[in-house]
């Protein structure tokens, strides 16, 4: 099955509730098209997508807590400014990834709304620990494709 694009799954709106305030941090999971693959990670495309993470980042687009590459996924902890529409906001920083790497991008991504400081550490761990889990490396610092804001 690695190499080939996966079913589509039933698509998932990303409409935070009005109780959502601005700076609600979530965990976001977003794959590439073709899964097994190993597109996220070389070097020319892994270094556009923590660039322009950080672009966001830097410009109040999202607040970056954490991002991970994976081979054919990533796994980032972001917060939104009140101005900020989660789905607009992924779905712009996946189109200019697209436009600068050629790389591909499942519909549409996972998010979930972290609830408390507790769950965010939980959440950031699973993160950071995701690459040697893999068998990628032995210790996130052996890891070339992660960025992290305290």
């Amino acid at each position: 099955m690695s190499g080939e694009p996966r079913p589509v799954r039933k698509s998932l709106h990303h409409t935070a509730p009005s109780f959502v305030e601005a700076g609600e941090v979530f965990f976001l999971t977003v794959c590439a098209e073709i899964r097994g693959s190993q597109d996220i990670i070389a070097p020319p495309t892994a270094r556009i997508l923590l660039d322009s993470a950080r672009f966001y980042h830097d410009s109040g687009r999202w607040w970056l807590r954490l991002l991970v590459l994976m081979p054919d996924h990533l796994h980032a902890l972001v917060a939104l400014p009140g101005q900020e529409i989660l789905t607009r906001t992924v779905g712009d920083w996946k189109r200019y990834a697209t436009r600068k790497t050629g790389l591909h991008w499942q519909k549409n991504f996972f998010d979930h709304r972290l609830r408390n400081d507790e769950s965010l550490e939980q959440k950031a761990q699973y993160i950071r620990e995701n690459p040697v889990r893999a068998g990628l490396c032995t210790t996130l610092d052996q890891w070339p494709w992660w960025t992290e804001n305290r």
